[in-house]
């Protein structure tokens, strides 16, 4: 256990923002998921901004690597341009 005032407070810290992250992670996949269910093409491209926001976000903040966050925007992009 933390002995230090201050470890004390950074662990309190630390918990508050892993609930955020893994919060914010989950509903960035749960986006993503709803994008890859989309089956019309218009539907996807409105749906395409909102979710690379969420992925350039969770990247900005470290959440996830930008090379995955890399990624995860061009297979969607492919994915939309096929429909």
């Amino acid at each position: 256990m933390a002995n230090h005032k201050s470890a004390i407070k950074r662990i309190r810290s630390n918990e508050k923002r892993r609930v955020l992250n893994k919060y914010q992670h989950k509903t960035t996949r749960n986006a993503i998921k709803a994008l890859r269910d989309v089956t019309k093409k218009k539907e996807a491209e409105k749906l395409t901004s909102g979710v690379f926001n969420m992925i350039d976000k969770l990247a900005k903040k470290n959440i996830i690597h930008s090379n995955k966050a890399a990624n995860l925007k061009s297979g969607l992009q492919s994915f939309v341009n096929a429909l």
